[in-house]
């Protein structure tokens, strides 16, 4: 909302400024943006370099649409507008962001839900719940789209955390909606950049940390810590009225010990296998779904597998942590049964099960593919169709395909956002995967490149009773192919395949069905 560039700027530390130039008095009447075609008359443009481009370079562009001051990290002369200069505008853009609309996070109790798996899952049983709770008004931003109380919006196609300004407008169009209380699932991309900065967080919610970005954080370990800011920002956020900072860790995590020592009022942890405050005993899984029993409640629930139950406990114990009751918690949770692109069963009429999760990850596979073995009858087979993205994570190729080996009875090795990358060459970095499992090709695992094609083969081969299961894309909306996303659902792809034919939306859609040699 309309502030001087001086207000705007105390909201940033003082370490951060470098240089200023310019009357600091200027009104920036629009809101804070990082790219130029988004700058409206009185806006404030923040330059900053980015992976492809260099949005100093965009500075004229800005100005001439009308951008009433500009921050930036290189010298600039003779700028017709203000310019500050700092140290690192990535990291700043929140914090102006968040000045700029007033704040919202402050007047939100925000849960904030991080980890490798399970965040937008977590983050919608938390949402169930707490739209249930007495005198609570909720809202969440997830990888699937954002929830304003009487609207939703999507996320986008291969986004997770938002940029900076889009959050914070985000939680502004909350806080003049009367929401209460937001859930915003923290992707450690977004927490690494910035985006998450400026906002107040109020309960810190860890799912579990397993291999997935190394090409982009470098290793483990700056992963983990890329987690970790989540939990330190809690300590860093200011406090708001009978609402203590709350950690709430996965006990059964390996790094759960690096977590619960990060400083808050409070840290409650969850388990399915280690000692913790709320720790799931008297499992029983049924195709109909999961029950169990935690702190003297039996909690029952649609969604199916091990891994939900440990989603379950977070999200119960974030509302434990906000004070919610049980009764309250477990309407909550029994409430949800489909959760888009998550366990989600296709159904033409097909004598066998048909699912696509979101999987995407090694040990993501590895549950969702556990889970599908827990509905067979004895004799049934397992069919997974899955590949592995271009331009990521170059050692989850193998991981994914060994663990298919191990779970799977016949795999599929198919396209998944290759990008600029051969998808000849993910292919076969996927198949030795499988040998090393003892795998064979043409047997008990195939390559088809094509993921309508994939996906069909997969569906012909499926006798009665067994098993197809379409993991990697989920929800997702598009597949990237060079540069360019195209057009692409696995929900449809599966429909179609069930009603005799492949989606033939990709580059690599052939004119013939699939054959093996």
């Amino acid at each position: 909302m309309p502030a001087t560039l001086r207000q705007l700027l105390s909201a940033l530390p003082a370490d951060q400024i470098l240089m200023a130039t310019g009357n600091l008095a200027t009104e920036i009447r629009a809101a804070v943006v990082e790219s130029s075609g988004d700058v409206r008359s009185g806006g404030l443009f923040v330059a900053r370099k980015g992976q492809s481009a260099d949005g100093h370079s965009f500075i004229p562009d800005a100005i001439a649409a009308g951008a009433a001051a500009i921050i930036g990290e290189k010298s600039q002369q003779n700028l017709p507008v203000p310019y500050v200069r700092v140290k690192n505008a990535q990291q700043v853009l929140g914090p102006l962001a968040a000045a700029w609309h007033n704040f919202p996070s402050r007047k939100l109790a925000i849960i904030g839900v991080t980890g490798t798996d399970g965040k937008t899952t977590t983050c919608h049983l938390l949402h169930s719940i707490l739209k249930r709770a007495p005198g609570i008004r909720a809202g969440y931003i997830s990888t699937i789209s954002a929830d304003f109380g009487d609207e939703t919006a999507s996320t986008g196609l291969h986004v997770t955390t938002p940029g900076a300004p889009r959050v914070q407008a985000c939680l502004a169009k909350m806080v003049d909606a009367g929401i209460t209380h937001c859930i915003l699932e923290m992707t450690s991309h977004g927490l690494t950049q910035g985006r998450l900065n400026g906002v107040d967080i109020d309960v810190a919610v860890l799912t579990n940390v397993m291999h997935e970005h190394l090409d982009y954080h470098g290793n483990w370990e700056n992963y983990r810590n890329a987690k970790a800011i989540m939990f330190q920002m809690l300590s860093q956020s200011r406090r708001k009225p009978n609402l203590p900072k709350t950690a709430v860790v996965n006990a059964d995590d390996p790094s759960a010990e690096l977590f619960r020592a990060i400083p808050a009022d409070r840290t409650l942890s969850y388990s399915i296998e280690s000692d913790s405050d709320f720790r799931a005993t008297a499992i029983a899984c049924r195709a109909a779904g999961t029950s169990f029993d935690v702190a003297d409640q039996r909690i029952a629930m649609r969604l199916m597998g091990d891994f939900n139950i440990s989603n379950a406990l977070a999200a119960a114990s974030a509302a434990q942590a906000l004070g919610v009751d049980w009764e309250v918690i477990k309407r909550g949770i029994a409430a949800v049964g489909l959760i888009p692109g998550r366990m989600e069963v296709i159904d033409e009429g097909q004598e066998f099960i048909a699912m696509v999760d979101f999987a995407h990850t090694p040990n993501a596979l590895k549950r969702v593919l556990q889970a599908g073995r827990q509905l067979l009858l004895p004799g049934k087979r397992l069919i997974a169709v899955f590949g592995s993205a271009g331009l990521r994570d170059v050692e989850k190729r193998r991981l994914m395909a060994e663990t298919a080996a191990q779970l799977a009875d016949i795999t599929v090795l198919t396209a998944e956002d290759p990008r600029t990358e051969s998808l000849d060459d993910i292919l076969d970095m996927m198949a030795t995967g499988c040998l090393a499992q003892g795998g064979a090709e043409g047997e008990t695992f195939v390559r088809v490149p094509d993921r309508g094609q994939a996906i069909f083969h997969a569906c012909q081969l499926a006798e009665p009773g067994d098993l197809v299961m379409a993991c990697g894309k989920g929800h997702e909306q598009s597949m990237c192919f060079g540069t360019t996303e195209h057009p692409w659902d696995d929900r449809e792809a599966m429909r179609a395949a069930l009603r005799g034919a492949p989606l033939s939306t990709l580059p690599t859609a052939e004119t013939e069905p699939y054959a093996p040699d």
